[in-house]
């Protein structure tokens, strides 16, 4: 099963895929906002062409649990883009995949310019891999 994992943002959206087994996630890049409509059809696409069977959005939840301004703006982007396409979607708590990616990242050693291009990528990957993970431990 083909999943797309998004970590959406006002201004970019990084991109994730499993591959065709289900079992890995693999950045796909990062997708800078146009707005509304053009936003949806780009993804729209992808979907199509990718054969994407469902859909993981990371929703920022604040360190209590509760939904704030950006947990509102993912969830009706992923809701928006469900209802376009027809596939599930699904959310997952996203807390602390920033402050991870943000890890790993000067870990690698990279320059600042560098991890902003590739940090919501990465947060996208470590969104979709955790969910991708945690299916396979309940089906075990």
């Amino acid at each position: 099963m083909r999943v797309l994992g998004l970590d959406v943002g006002d201004r970019r959206i990084g991109i994730a895929l499993s591959d065709e087994t289900g079992t890995v996630a693999q950045g796909r890049g990062v997708y800078i906002r146009q707005g509304g409509e053009e936003d949806l059809s780009y993804f729209v696409e992808l979907c199509r062409r990718e054969g994407v069977e469902k859909i993981v959005v990371g929703l920022p939840l604040h360190m209590n649990g509760s939904e704030g301004e950006q947990a509102a703006k993912a969830r009706a982007f992923g809701e928006a883009l469900g209802a376009r396409t027809g596939l599930p979607v699904e959310f997952l708590d996203e807390r602390l995949t920033t402050v991870e990616a943000n890890r790993v990242l000067r870990e690698a050693g990279l320059r600042e310019q560098k991890k902003r291009r590739v940090r919501d990528q990465l947060s996208a990957v470590l969104i979709l891999q955790a969910w991708l993970d945690f299916r396979r431990f309940k089906s075990a």
